[in-house]
């Protein structure tokens, strides 16, 4: 796999992360972003996977791997056992959104969240136009996507606000996975953000 291609947003994450650090990676699919870390930064870390076939991938990628149900929250590790915890691509499949917030910033020292745009032009565009958007971030169809929730960066930044959590950093890529420098809410098809305790 060509993570650079494939996603682009682990590139900004692995920029984040420092060598040797602790990472908890949540919703670690088939653990690909571990894999890439562990490489490239030395770090140790953990997935958590509440799917039987990303549990086994992951495992065969030689990623220390649990099996989990997010939203049953992080009570199986102490506070602060973890430099980052990762939530890539998932926060939109949490239905406790505010919980797993929390809880990862309890159990790291910081946190780094990426996400679908849902205020991206593009998407903005199919829902005036009477349909559900898909796209390279947003891929399934109305009916099958495993999405509880839509919503925009300004939408996650004002929950942080409510929530003391401060943003260190935000990258914002398109759908080719180049970086946006302006107009970040209405061109940005993925977020990227860097977030701790305020």
């Amino acid at each position: 796999m060509n993570w650079q291609l494939d996603r682009p947003d682990f590139e900004v994450i692995a920029g984040w992360v420092q060598p040797g650090e602790r990472v908890l990676d949540l919703g670690c699919g088939d653990g690909a972003l571990l894999k890439l870390l562990i490489e490239t930064r030395g770090v140790r870390g953990y997935g958590v996977d509440i799917d039987d076939a990303n549990v086994l991938a992951a495992i065969a990628n030689g990623i220390n791997v649990i099996q989990s149900n997010l939203d049953a929250g992080l009570a199986g590790f102490v506070d602060g056992a973890f430099d980052h915890v990762v939530l890539s691509r998932t926060l939109q499949t949490i239905r406790h959104t505010q919980d797993i917030l929390d809880a990862m910033l309890r159990v790291g020292r910081e946190a780094v969240v990426s996400f679908p745009n849902f205020g991206y032009w593009k998407n903005r565009a199919a829902v005036l136009s009477g349909r559900m958007p898909v796209s390279e971030d947003l891929p399934y169809q109305w009916f099958d996507t495993p999405n509880v929730r839509f919503f925009t960066m300004l939408d996650f930044e004002a929950l942080c606000a409510d929530m003391n959590i401060l943003v260190r950093e935000r990258q914002v890529l398109d759908e080719q996975g180049q970086l946006v420098t302006e107009e970040h809410n209405f061109l940005g098809s993925l977020a990227v953000y860097r977030i701790t305790r305020g």
